[in-house]
């Protein structure tokens, strides 16, 4: 099939607008343009970033200094360099991620890694990782979310994307519902690198879409770190608060 030409494509806009309004991706009401959001979801959103914990990402009420760490991190340092989300895990959150998740909704990947490529950290030597999705899981549905993300974030920054060297080898039950013990329970050993993988001696930017309580980012992140990577730094679309964190 012919590509459209940028100016054909310029004069059919209005009618393609007209036909399918582009609607806000956390409520679906028509809103002025692709991936942008009604005045009420993004009166709702709460977007995450300094200062917080320079490990976990935790929002700090105030600046600590440079590489201060929250009493979790000092007392259990998780195995990851660093974590950062977008969001905190909210209503619109939920509904962004649900909808790609579930809904199939693909193109809300490329929306989620916008949002996300700002977070991105400086690193040398750095590959996208997105966490994987077990064989049988990823038959049912079709596609592994933080692949679609980490595709489109990797043509954002121009960072290489592996979507092959971490392998989930075996499945796991939903971690939905459980406590912070049985998740990490149950993705104790799930996770294993390919033979001949290319992330010995650099940075890895673990990619995900909701970070809740750890489990998965930390799994993951043993198994690259004893693999060889240099360091794991965690990025997800949104972050669950631990409790007494508003």
């Amino acid at each position: 099939m012919m590509a459209l030409s940028p100016l054909l494509k310029t004069a059919l806009r209005p009618l393609v607008d007209y036909a399918l309004p582009p609607r806000c991706p956390g409520c679906g009401e028509i809103v002025d343009a692709d991936d942008a959001f009604c005045l009420r979801c993004w009166s709702g959103m709460r977007f995450l970033g300094a200062p917080c914990c320079a490990r976990c990402g935790a929002p700090f009420d105030y600046d600590r200094g440079a590489g201060a760490e929250c009493g979790a991190c000092l007392a259990d340092p998780p195995p990851f360099d660093s974590a950062q989300a977008v969001l905190a895990y909210g209503d619109v959150a939920r509904a962004v991620a649900l909808r790609l998740k579930y809904g199939r909704r693909i193109g809300l990947a490329r929306l989620i890694a916008k949002q996300m490529a700002r977070q991105v950290p400086a690193m040398e030597d750095a590959v996208i990782v997105p966490v994987p999705l077990h064989r049988w899981r990823l038959w049912w549905r079709g596609f592994n979310q933080s692949t679609l993300i980490a595709r489109h974030l990797g043509r954002l920054t121009g960072l290489p994307v592996d979507n092959h060297a971490l392998l989930r080898t075996r499945r796991t039950q939903p971690l939905r519902g459980m406590t912070p013990k049985l998740r990490a329970r149950a993705v104790r050993g799930a996770f294993a690198l390919t033979p001949d993988h290319g992330l010995k001696g650099r940075a890895v930017l673990l990619i995900d879409d909701v970070h809740t309580s750890g489990a998965t980012a930390a799994a993951c992140a043993r198994t690259l770190k004893r693999g060889g990577a240099a360091s794991v730094h965690l990025l997800c679309w949104a972050r669950v608060l631990p409790d007494g964190i508003d």
